[in-house]
């Protein structure tokens, strides 16, 4: 089968289980599964930062299909969230995953006014978060006695793009200020010699001074968080999309690089590169994230060096589709063996973004994405 074959059989299954899935889940905002059904985290917790992503699918699928059953779901997933625009605790550095793939991709689409507002509102929040003594957006809010107020993430990179589109839209060039330094200081701090990747670094509020970098939601301090990698590698192409500054496709590369110097022999990407050899847990999110990622810097780098990129991308694509993908109608997701952290107790189940990043890595090669970022 030659790869537009494959592709495209992809994007049919996509499309014949999604009408399905999508029609049973029409008023939910799912993370997870439980016995092979979402979870509706709408109602458990509608400030998780995941709770864009089910619209996000459906606008791509809306995108591609015009079947308005998708639209009709994005839109209510959207509206959902304007709670989430009123809970002050529930807004953070994530921000853009919640509206970029609802509120903006609506927008873009439809020209609707209310979502461009929604939009705003988030990207207004988000910019508030910015410390000028450390150049850095802050990571989450306290959660108790944990104070976060030094903290940043690389999954930032990846929410930077919200700044952007608000920069655009009202032609203020301060969204665009905050997020070019915070990606500014990413490079510095976040990115190691090798091309391998911080997740959490602190920062002194007061001074703006480094203080230590933390392992996360890898496998220690030092280590190599698989998703962490995947975040970095795509947020910096996507800052050089919108900058044009040279440094960040450099960063990108850097990154991107090193993933698939890491990539295994099967495809099939571990939680952390640096975990125990012992140890075979995976995550399909970093597959799926890198894979999105990997397809963009190939369209910005020269044509000489676009097959390393995109032959990587689709390796990875590959591979979970052929040992990660569920593609049984009875079951509402499609990936597999996705993991959020390594030290969590539960490893490779569902999770909705990791099904959104594999559609969106599909729809990139059959010319069919809704660019969102």
């Amino acid at each position: 089968m030659n790869e537009l074959q494959w592709v495209e059989d992809i994007f049919e299954k996509i499309i014949k289980k999604s009408e399905i899935v999508a029609s049973r889940n029409r008023e939910n905002i799912p993370y997870t599964t439980v016995e092979g059904r979402f979870d509706d985290m709408g109602k458990s917790n509608f400030c998780w930062w995941t709770n864009g992503f089910w619209g996000g699918m459906m606008w791509q699928l809306y995108h591609a299909t015009n079947n308005d059953l998708y639209r009709e779901i994005a839109e209510n997933n959207e509206k959902l969230l304007d709670k989430n625009l009123m809970e002050a605790q529930g807004l953070d550095h994530d921000n853009g995953f919640k509206w970029l793939p609802t509120s903006i991709a609506n927008y873009r689409l439809t020209g609707n006014l209310s979502s461009k507002n929604r939009g705003i509102l988030a990207a207004n929040n988000m910019a508030g978060r910015f410390n000028p003594a450390g150049s850095f957006i802050r990571a989450w809010n306290d959660w108790g006695e944990s104070k976060n107020t030094g903290l940043a993430i690389i999954d930032c990179m990846m929410n930077l793009p919200l700044l952007y589109w608000a920069s655009k839209e009202t032609s203020d060039p301060r969204f665009k200020q905050i997020a070019v330094l915070h990606a500014d200081t990413a490079e510095k701090y976040f990115i190691r010699p090798d091309g391998s990747v911080n997740h959490i670094v602190e920062f002194n509020p007061e001074t703006g001074e480094y203080v230590k970098s933390y392992g996360g939601q890898g496998y220690a301090e030092g280590s190599s968080w698989t998703r962490g990698q995947a975040w970095a590698l795509y947020g910096f192409v996507l800052s050089y999309i919108h900058t044009q500054k040279e440094e960040y496709l450099n960063a990108a590369l850097r990154v991107a690089n090193y993933f698939i110097t890491n990539i295994p022999d099967d495809g099939l990407i571990p939680v952390d590169f640096r975990q125990p050899k012992d140890c075979t847990y995976e995550d399909s999110t970093a597959a799926a994230i890198a894979a999105c990622g990997l397809l963009e810097i190939s369209k910005q780098v020269k044509e000489a060096d676009h097959e390393i990129y995109e032959k990587a991308a689709i390796k990875l694509i590959k591979a979970l589709d052929e040992k990660s993908c569920n593609w049984d109608e009875k079951v509402d997701n499609i990936l597999e063996k996705c993991t959020a952290a390594f030290h969590d107790k539960n490893h490779e189940f569902s999770i909705i973004y990791g099904d959104y990043f594999f559609i969106e890595a599909i729809w990139k090669l059959t010319s069919k994405e809704l660019f969102i970022w």
